[in-house]
């Protein structure tokens, strides 16, 4: 894959459409607007691309005592059958897209790497980039042969409430909102606003170019440079899915170590118990 183990970009996705070691996954999904992702991968997409739901398919439904967050973790069986349905397995490249900043690609991306999938990259600028470039778009709905998905569950790579309220001063958790919902100004989707004390800001959108594309590592590197004396990264957002863009951001940038807060403020808000901060830390 060209530019690196987690990004590829449009050129190299041209040439292998037709690969049929390489899954094309369309994640495209809009917050409160349930099926208008799937309305626009109808309406055009990938040649070759299928399409997965962030709500029906890359998240668990919501848990009847409010706890887990908004997205909460799939079941690691409905995973397996995800993907085995999707013709993916360890020798499949997935490549993942959207056009929302990567965030439901970047979802998607953190998923097969907690399953220990080798093979997974986000698609570098998007469905937007993509048509910008003028590449070929179909509405035909193709079908994958169903391949064996093995899993191999990196349960460190989560963290818990608990083990978010417990780390360490040698421990950095980063908030990945909007920095109006970060400082407790505004929130529209949660019931309390601010963020979890300690936590240091840094907005997932921060990450991309003026084209949609990520920041070259080299920037990414200086971006997370106040990070490197701290000995775990914890990432977290609203419920798990903007993280992951700030984690594949971390990744580029050479911290492939940092761990997601999979249920983050829509989890942490559930307990009355637990503190929140607002304005600048």
């Amino acid at each position: 894959m060209t530019v690196s183990e987690n990004l590829v970009s449009i050129d190299w996705l041209a040439e292998h459409t037709d690969d049929p070691n390489v899954a094309i996954i369309d994640c495209r999904f809009t917050l409160g607007k349930p099926g208008a992702g799937l309305a626009e991968y109808l309406q055009d997409h990938i040649p070759g691309a299928l399409y997965f739901d962030l709500e029906q398919d890359l998240s668990a439904p919501k848990a009847a005592n409010g706890h887990g967050g908004r997205h909460p973790l799939p079941a690691t069986d409905a995973l397996v059958e995800l993907f085995s349905s999707a013709g993916i397995d360890r020798d499949v490249t997935v490549v993942a897209y959207d056009d929302q900043d990567m965030a439901m690609a970047s979802r998607l991306w953190w998923l097969l790497r907690y399953l220990g999938h080798p093979r997974a990259a986000v698609l570098n600028g998007g469905y937007a980039a993509w048509r910008k470039a003028g590449l070929p778009v179909t509405t035909d709905v193709d079908k994958r042969s169903r391949r064996t998905f093995v899993p191999d569950v990196q349960s460190h790579m989560l963290v818990t409430t608990r083990e978010v309220a417990s780390r360490s001063e040698r421990t950095a958790l980063l908030d990945s909102r909007a920095g109006e919902r970060y400082r407790g100004e505004l929130e529209t989707i949660d019931p309390k606003a601010g963020h979890i004390p300690g936590a240091l800001h840094y907005f997932y959108k921060e990450n991309l170019s003026a084209d949609g594309t990520l920041r070259p590592a080299h920037e990414l590197q200086e971006r997370f440079a106040p990070l490197a004396e701290s000995d775990e990264l914890i990432v977290y957002c609203g419920s798990g899915v903007t993280a992951c863009v700030n984690l594949l951001a971390l990744n580029e940038a050479g911290r492939s170590d940092a761990k997601l807060y999979l249920g983050s403020w829509s989890d942490w808000t559930s307990y009355p118990e637990n503190p929140v901060a607002t304005g600048e830390e």
